[in-house]
This record gives C-alpha cells, sequence and structure tokens, in this order.
C-alpha cells in the first residue's frame, strides 16, 4: 500500500516579493501553487497510490468567484478517474472560505467534520483513517484529545491540522503534544499546518510535509509531499518528494576576504551560481544577503542601487528568465578598526563619538515621526504594506533608519580620513 501526505496547498496564494520588480515572471508567480498542485496529482498517478491525505489550508481563505474550487474539483476528477481516493480535514484559511463550506466535490474526496473526529475505514487495505477540520480561523482546542482510540485490527492513521507544541512563525492552533498523539496507538499521524518539513516522531511516525511551495522568502529550500509505503501494517518507507515549481533561496554571501567591490561581485556570482544549481532547473527566487567586514563596505553602502542593479543584472546574465532577486540586504561592517579611532583625542574621533552617541527619546521620535507623516501618502502602496514594508511615520522604523544612517555616516568620515 501507498498513500501521499500533503499539507498547506494555499491554492491560488499570491507569492509575495517578486511582482513588484521589473521583469518578474508574473504569470509563472501567479500560476505556481497551482503548477505545484498538479504535481501532486500526477506523483500520485505515477506512483498508482491508493489514496492521498490533505492536512488542511487547501486553500488561502475566501475568493470573489469559484475558479479556485472548480479547478480543485477537476484535479480531484483525474485521481477518481485513476481509483485515487482523497481524504481531507480543513485547516484555519479553509475555515473562512464559502467555496470549502459550498462546492459539491468528487464521490472520491472525503471531506471530514469539523464538530468532532470522523473515523473512516478501508476494508480493501485495512485502514482506519480519523480526522476532524477546523470550524472556525481560530481552533486554539486540543482536537487531538477526542480522537478515538486505534484498532489494532487496523493500519490507524490520524489527519490533523496542528501547531502541535508550537512552531516559530505560526499560530498556536490546535495544539497538542507529541506524547498525547502517540497515546492513540495509531501508526502514522499526517499533520499540517507547519511550512517546514520536519519528521517529529518515527514510533509512531508522526510527519509535517510542509507546504508544497514557497510563497516568500521566509519558506526556502525544496518544498513538497511525502510518500509513504506500508506493508502488513508495517511502514516500510517515508520519503520526501519535491513538488514546487519556483524555489526561494537564501544567498549569504561573507565579504571577509574581499578587497574591492570587483572582489564582492565575484562572490555574488558564485552563491548565485549554486542556488540556481541546488535549484535543479526550477527558476529560483533569490534574496541576496551580503555579511562581515570588509573594505568595500562604505561604498556598498553609499552606493545600495546601483549595486542592487549590477547584481540584478549579473542574475539575469546567469540565469536568464530562471532567477529574480527579491531583494538585496547589506549587512557588512567596515574592515577598519573603528575602536582604535575612537579611543584618540582628536577631532575626528570627537564627531565619530558624537554621531555613535546621537540617540532620539520617544518624544523626539514621536515629533519626527509627525513631521515625515505627509511623505507617507506619497508612497506607492507596494512600498507600504507586505513583508518588508517600510512606513516612516513609525518612529520604530525611524529608529532603524536612524542607526543606518549613523553607520553611512561613520563610514564616509573614516573612509575620507583613510584616503
Amino acid at each position: 500500500m501507498k498513500f501521499i501526505h500533503a499539507a498547506d496547498i494555499h491554492l491560488d496564494s499570491a507569492l509575495k516579493g517578486l511582482e513588484r520588480y521589473e521583469g518578474a515572471p508574473v504569470d509563472e508567480i501567479r500560476s505556481a501553487t497551482r503548477r505545484s498542485f498538479d504535481n501532486l496529482i500526477e506523483l500520485a498517478i505515477d506512483e498508482e497510490v491508493n489514496f492521498v491525505l490533505l492536512a488542511g489550508d487547501l486553500y488561502d481563505g475566501d475568493w470573489r468567484d469559484y475558479n479556485t474550487g472548480l479547478y480543485f474539483v477537476e484535479r480531484m476528477g483525474r485521481l477518481r478517474d485513476a481509483g485515487i481516493r482523497v481524504y481531507v480535514v480543513t485547516g484555519n484559511h479553509d475555515a473562512t472560505s464559502q467555496i470549502t463550506k459550498y462546492l459539491r466535490l468528487p464521490d472520491n474526496v472525503k471531506m471530514f467534520a469539523t464538530y468532532t473526529p470522523e473515523r473512516v475505514v478501508l476494508e480493501d487495505l485495512d485502514v482506519a483513517i480519523y480526522g476532524q477540520g477546523f470550524a472556525s480561523r481560530a481552533v486554539m482546542e486540543n482536537l487531538s484529545l477526542a480522537y478515538p482510540q486505534g484498532d489494532p485490527n487496523y493500519f490507524n492513521i490520524g489527519l490533523l491540522h496542528t501547531c502541535l507544541d508550537g512552531k516559530p512563525g505560526h499560530e498556536p492552533y490546535a495544539p497538542c503534544t507529541v506524547d498525547g498523539l502517540r497515546s492513540k496507538g495509531y501508526q502514522y499521524w499526517a499533520l499540517g499546518h507547519v511550512h517546514k518539513r520536519e519528521e517529529i516522531s518515527r514510533d509512531p511516525w508522526i510527519v509535517f510535509p510542509g507546504n508544497i511551495q514557497g510563497r516568500h522568502i521566509r519558506e526556502t529550500g525544496p518544498k513538497g509531499c511525502t510518500l509513504v509505503t506500508v506493508d502488513n501494517g508495517e511502514v516500510l518507507a517515508v520519503t520526501h518528494r519535491d513538488l514546487d515549481v519556483l524555489r526561494w533561496s537564501l544567498c549569504e554571501v561573507n565579504l571577509t576576504d574581499s578587497e574591492t567591490v570587483s572582489d564582492a561581485y565575484e562572490q555574488v556570482r558564485k552563491v548565485l551560481q549554486q542556488a540556481l544549481d541546488s535549484a535543479q532547473g526550477r527558476p529560483v527566487a533569490a534574496r541576496l544577503v551580503l555579511q562581515g567586514a570588509c573594505v568595500a563596505h562604505s561604498r556598498l553602502h553609499a552606493e545600495l542601487e546601483h549595486w542592487t542593479q549590477e547584481y540584478r543584472a549579473l542574475a539575469n546574465v546567469l540565469g536568464g528568465a530562471g532567477i529574480w532577486l527579491e531583494k538585496v540586504s547589506l549587512k557588512t561592517r567596515p574592515s577598519i578598526d573603528v575602536d582604535s579611532i575612537l579611543a584618540r583625542d582628536d577631532a575626528l574621533s570627537e564627531l565619530l563619538r558624537g554621531i555613535r552617541n546621537m540617540e532620539l527619546n520617544d518624544a523626539a521620535l514621536a515629533e519626527l515621526a509627525q513631521e515625515v507623516s505627509a511623505l507617507r501618502q506619497k508612497l506607492p502602496a507596494e512600498i507600504l504594506s507586505g513583508d518588508d514594508c517600510f512606513d516612516p511615520s513609525d518612529p520604530q522604523q525611524l529608529q532603524v533608519v536612524l542607526k543606518d544612517i549613523k553607520e553611512l555616516l561613520v563610514n564616509r568620515l573614516i573612509t575620507t580620513e583613510k584616503a
């Protein structure tokens, strides 16, 4: 017997961080979750699996029309024609979807109840599947407590959308414990909600398969589903299979050994090439992070826009339409010993100390925020929203900007003296 365990499909969810850039493949980005789901359907048919488990967040909230749901129904029809059954629990995103509530699904699809756990027995396979979906977006109680005890006459599978005992970056929905899951006597727990793949336990198997397509820079690396092989009631193999069609990569470059901006450029080229190679032919969306103490620190900071475009052009040369830079982040520091200059007793050291010690209290920050509030209304909407939004009227963001300005001033002064 074989089955696929997948979760967090988020059909038609918008990938974040690329569409605002010139030359980004907007159509490919928008269709990425569908094409990844198509890969799941093809894998299920090719592997001739007996059934597919979907552990929540099939959709991404409510929708203006039924196109997303109609797409899903058509793909379920393909699995029905191949004799493959599908078992689904709703997650927190599905709970707000009218599609989930009202769209009629093919008869090979079982949507578990949201008011109590249900058990479905597959007599031909000696399998019992237990599941309960989310009735509302924020389910804070431990749903697993009400799941029935496993039946020793069957291979028992628990299907659950949960944060388990808490995972960074995920809402604490339907919390439970590993010991609590073990106590049910199931052979496999098919979990969803956490977007990073993790094998929590192998006795019994407790698995988060991760989502099938990374949607932003916090979801890097391979994404896909878990293929499980069972024989005579024993798990023989639990294997990750890639499904993603666009891969996110955090490209960190240590410029400590770079003597010039040309050296830095060459290191960036190598790292971007590595990201392309590791994606195995998939397009790559990359965030470039330059770090380390380097001679080029001041020039990179002073000419950030120039070097951002240089690196984007480099990406185009390397990958054509295969790699795009979502963002260039500078976390370098000067290679010059600033502390030794600060320890001197001269005009430069006094000026540097003044800049380093310059701080704005809460009242001053609030006043500055009010002064620049008019600027906020002139900024494009994409700058004010999203994962990396910037709001000039936010005192906390102004504090970060002030820190960057201070660093730039210090490095300009040090570079001038060195010259």
